[in-house]
Parts: C-alpha cells; structure tokens; sequence
C-alpha cells in the first residue's frame, strides 16, 4: 500500500515485543513516513510529551507503564496526539476503556499491516490543518502553539499548563460557544461531570490574567450554556 503523496507523518511506536517494533517502524518507512520506537512505557511517555509527533502507536500491554496510563497522563497533561491502540485485548469492553482513556481508534491483534498504515494515515489526515495552524489571534490576545507563549497588547502572559490549555481550545473555537462538557471532555479529559467547580475556578483565573488590566472584555460567558471568547460583546 502506497502512503498518501500529499502526507508525511511523524510516528512514535511504543510497542515492548521489539520484533514487532521494528517490523512496524522499517513498513512506515518504506510506507514514506519517520517513525521512532519506545520498548516501554515511561520512554514513550517521555518521547510523546515533546508533542512533535503525529500520531502515537501505543500497545496496551507494556512494561514500566501501561499503554493505557501513557495515554491518560498525555491527555491530563494537554496532549491531544492521536494515539492508535494496540492490543490482543479486543472485547468490547476492552475496546471501550480505551477509547475512553483517550484512544483516537483500537486495532485488535494480529492485524493486516495495509489496515493499521490505513488508520494512521487517517488520523494524521484529521490533524492537518490543526497542525498547520501554530498561532491564534482573537483581538489583541496572541497564542503561538509553537513557543507557547501568550501575548496581549504585546504583553506576556503567564499562564499555568491548565490555564494554556483552557485557552487554546477557546482560540480553537473563537467566537463560538464551548459548553461545560466540552470542556470538560478536551481539556480535562473528563468523560463524565465531576460535579465540582473546576471549570469556573480555572476560568475566572485565566479571565483575570488575559482581561482584568485590559479595557475590552474577551471571555464571555454565556448563561446557561458555557462560555465564548470573541473581540466584541456577546
């Protein structure tokens, strides 16, 4: 199977069965695209955290730290990388925890080799134009993705990993609502509502550092329905 002409990814393989590591990375390879390999849990963690891939491989069952608890902290800690799951573990159940630890999709071994290159590509495919869009500006508030850095009016900001991450999914969605459970879902990867005030405490921080000194308003909440952030009244 020819790799997509238009698409070179970036891949990181965290897979213990080195065999099967070095199998998968000399195919993607050949298939036109990098990868890099980790035989345990707490490498691949340490590699997936400088977010410079494209799409994550992560077997379930691996030494040091599971596949699942690698996925977990990468999304607590605001990593949205896809992550393709592998694992002999195919119940459903199975399938469900992990997609729900923050899995992107689920492949069942032993799989076909064109079926796995297929659905990485499709997850690379989804994050493009994500990807290609390393600054957000609404107003005078600049966000760029790639240093991290917030600036309003040409003054920094300092903001905590929380409060960046909260940040960047509104410039994602400026000038549209975002509901609590949205938030909750990519920013806190909760599949579920804690019942606690998280969200209105971490929003009235960062609405206090990005708007208190500053004469217009850019975060807005919306009664009843969550919150938006826009250069102009609501």
């Amino acid at each position: 199977m020819q790799a997509d002409e238009t698409l070179t990814m970036r891949v990181l393989v965290i897979e213990d069965d080195r065999e099967t590591a070095q199998f998968l990375q000399k195919s993607l390879k050949e298939s036109g695209h990098s990868a890099d390999l980790a035989n345990d849990g707490e490498t691949g963690l340490s590699l997936a955290e400088d977010g410079t891939y494209d799409v994550l491989i992560v077997d379930r069952m691996l030494p040091l730290l599971d596949g699942l608890s690698v996925i977990k902290t990468l999304r607590a800690n605001g990593n949205r990388t896809p992550v393709l799951i592998l694992s002999a573990l195919g119940e459903v159940d199975d399938r469900v925890k992990g997609l729900r630890a923050g899995g992107d999709d689920y492949l069942t071994k032993p799989y076909a080799y064109s079926e796995l290159l297929a659905r990485v590509e499709a997850l690379g495919r989804r994050t493009v134009p994500e990807e290609q869009q390393t600054r957000y500006t609404v107003g005078d508030l600049v966000l760029d993705r790639l240093s991290h850095r917030v600036t309003r009016g040409g003054e920094h900001i300092l903001l905590q990993p929380r409060e960046y991450r909260l940040l960047e999914y509104l410039m994602q969605h400026a000038g549209q609502v975002v509901t609590r459970t949205m938030l909750l879902e990519h920013v806190w990867d909760y599949h579920f509502d804690p019942q606690t005030n998280v969200i209105d405490v971490h929003v009235s921080r960062l609405r206090a550092k990005i708007d208190k000194s500053f004469d217009k308003p850019l975060l807005h909440t919306v009664r009843g329905a969550g919150y938006t952030l826009r250069d102009g009244a609501v």
